[in-house]
């Protein structure tokens, strides 16, 4: 095992002038050298709060988070690219804005865009592309800082179905090629289970680890294809009666 990140006991609480609301109350979980992670759980349990606090934005109340030496990524709901930047300036908008842009890494960004269907966009807009594209574009814009684990939270939440089916793929190919190690928050059981190979269950708020479902599916390869392996229905399953949805 290569493990490059493991959260101890993760804590989060709130303080207003009125109360104290604990989000987090007890986290744990550690991850692997190219191994893919989801958090499910009902709305508004803290997913969100644990990869705030990962990613730097939030401080944790109290507990452990030890980083072996790698850089982390936050890919954020939406797209959130600039409308009047072109495509190729939105994937070095990190790069400019931590003064660590250079030719070498303009030249790996646009290598990038051209290696995933992107090529011919390098000079256009925003809202010139489909959905689906503006996605692939905010995940180069991610990897253009070379992270080694990536965070997304609701990655594909904002698409139409088919839109959502297909990105998946692409996301999937993607971090796979190039070797990057996620955790991924989603609400949807079916995207959690396709793309990941381990899914976590989290509690109502303050929230827990109800269940650990490591995921082994066969005769699966992409996302798509995976959700049509024998094994899929039966995890679903199993995760959904976990989840305390709300009535």
């Amino acid at each position: 095992m290569n493990e490059i990140l493991k959260i101890n006991h993760l804590k989060k609480t709130y303080h207003t002038l009125e109360k104290e609301t604990v989000a987090v109350k007890d986290f744990s979980m550690s991850l692997e050298e190219g191994e893919f992670i989801a958090i499910v759980g009902p709305s508004g349990c803290g997913k969100s709060t644990i990869l705030s606090i990962l990613s730097g934005l939030e401080e944790k109340t109290d507990g452990d988070i030890f980083l072996r030496d790698k850089q982390i990524g936050y890919m954020l709901q939406t797209d959130a690219l600039f409308d009047w930047l072109t495509i190729l300036d939105n994937c070095l908008l990190g790069l400019k804005i931590k003064g660590e842009l250079t030719e070498e890494k303009k030249e790996y960004v646009i290598a990038l865009l051209k290696k995933y269907g992107l090529g011919d966009f390098l000079n256009s807009y925003p809202n010139h592309l489909s959905g689906g594209m503006r996605q692939r574009v905010a995940l180069i814009r991610t990897l253009s800082i070379k992270p080694d684990i990536l965070l997304m939270d609701e990655p594909f939440s904002a698409l139409d179905y088919q839109s959502r089916l297909t990105i998946s793929d692409d996301v999937y190919n993607i971090l796979k090629e190039e070797k990057k190690s996620l955790i991924m928050v989603t609400h949807d059981i079916a995207e959690a289970i396709s793309i990941c190979s381990k899914v976590i269950v989290l509690s109502e708020r303050p929230c827990t680890i109800k269940k650990v479902f490591p995921i082994h599916l066969t005769n699966g390869s992409t996302p798509i294809e995976n959700r049509k392996t024998p094994e899929f229905p039966i995890y679903y399953d199993q995760i959904w009666k976990e989840i305390d949805y709300e009535p």
